[in-house]
């Protein structure tokens, strides 16, 4: 496959392969001390191992950070802004799925601002400026789900309560993007099933937003699309490199259209995040059937478009919900919470940070404490 080049506003290199031009870029740029910013998982695998060799044998002195697991907490980011000034780094190479990307953007966002991380949450009243330059950094992503390698935001969990805190700045966009499809072979059908799940939520949610932003409901209309021609090839035949490169540029699409809002399945699966510590593609895997419902009265048409998009036989609302329903089952998605171990005695909780979430204030439907907590029953 022939690597290709084109920039929105990210400078972007897809194709398999192209991780070995990561080297080449950092010294064309007059680096010479990178941090490599991993997760435990990714570092233990030998693709990883060979870039760190490879930054080596080009001159580099590469260093890696790999502290990183689970949802990404504060803890973690701030380690690595330790392990960055011991190192004396000068850039940033993030390699990973979303957790690892955020902490690499948090990263480079407390490198050289005072204060404490959570200070620079999005629509904190006396949020502190990003007033400081910020290091350079390139992704690597291993995951077709966040995005989060052309996304301008980090999401971070407070390490007591674990709610999630949401950084933003235009400055965190990635200057460049390798977007290298054999980086995800390694991954478990269940995570590329679950990530995958992630991205189509992204599209589906950015395109039914209340907010006007046609650019953004283009993007997210082909990255539908995309998704549904190339998940189940991905997760039935992993080393699928033209399923796997669809499923890169849905994610990327997913994670650029989501500029113009998200809504109730991200609200829900922010809090199955909180409550129980679900995996956020799971998350939304399970609920988007169940949350979608609620639009379909006041969507009906954009979900007939992507119906047509798609080229399903049943073009309704329902058809398009009922594909969802399908799709789940193909992916041994649990087609319940309880079947991803959720018990009722969560439910309050669950209703309560799903209503404080802002994501659902750009859903097309408003959506109440009563709404969540029906919605969440039937899911369970």
């Amino acid at each position: 496959m022939s690597i290709s080049r084109f920039s929105f506003p990210t400078q972007i290199f897809l194709g398999a392969g192209v991780r070995s031009q990561v080297v080449e870029h950092l010294k064309s740029n007059g680096f010479k001390k990178p941090l490599y910013v991993t997760d435990r998982g990714v570092a233990k695998l030998g693709w990883y191992q060979s870039l760190l060799s490879d930054a080596k044998s080009g001159s580099l002195e590469p260093a890696s950070f790999s502290e990183i697991w689970g949802n990404p907490v504060k803890s973690q980011v701030m380690a690595g802004v330790e392990a960055f000034r011991s190192h004396r780094a000068d850039c940033v190479v993030g390699i990973g799925g979303g957790a690892a990307l955020d902490v690499a953007k948090a990263i480079i966002t407390m490198v050289n601002h005072p204060g404490d991380l959570f200070d620079y949450e999005d629509d904190l009243p006396g949020a502190r400026p990003f007033d400081q330059a910020v290091p350079y950094w390139i992704a690597l992503p291993t995951t077709a789900g966040t995005g989060s390698e052309v996304g301008r935001s980090a999401v971070i969990s407070d390490d007591k309560t674990h709610i999630k805190k949401i950084i933003f700045s235009p400055k965190l966009l990635a200057k460049a993007v390798f977007a290298d499809p054999e980086l995800t072979f390694d991954l478990p059908a269940p995570i590329t099933a679950a990530t995958g799940l992630d991205a189509l939520t992204h599209n589906v949610e950015a395109y039914l937003a209340k907010n006007y932003h046609p650019l953004c409901d283009g993007i997210a209309l082909e990255g539908v699309r995309l998704a549904a021609e190339h998940l189940v090839n991905a997760v039935r035949s992993p080393k699928n490199i033209e399923a796997r490169t669809g499923m890169l540029m849905s994610s990327m699409m997913g994670a650029i259209a989501f500029q113009k809002g998200l809504g109730i399945v991200h609200s829900c699966a922010h809090a199955l995040g909180t409550v129980v510590d679900m995996h956020h593609g799971l998350a939304n895997g399970i609920m988007i059937d169940h949350a979608l419902k609620h639009n379909i009265n006041v969507s009906k048409d954009r979900f007939i478009t992507m119906a047509r998009a798609i080229r399903l036989k049943d073009e309704t609302p329902n058809g398009f919900i009922q594909w969802l329903g399908s799709l789940k089952s193909e992916l041994s998605i649990p087609a319940k919470l309880s079947g991803a171990g959720v018990k009722k005695e969560s439910l309050a909780a669950l209703v309560e940070v799903a209503t404080k979430d802002s994501c659902h204030m750009n859903n097309p439907v408003t959506v109440s404490a009563e709404d969540f907590k029906r919605i969440f029953a039937e899911a369970l």
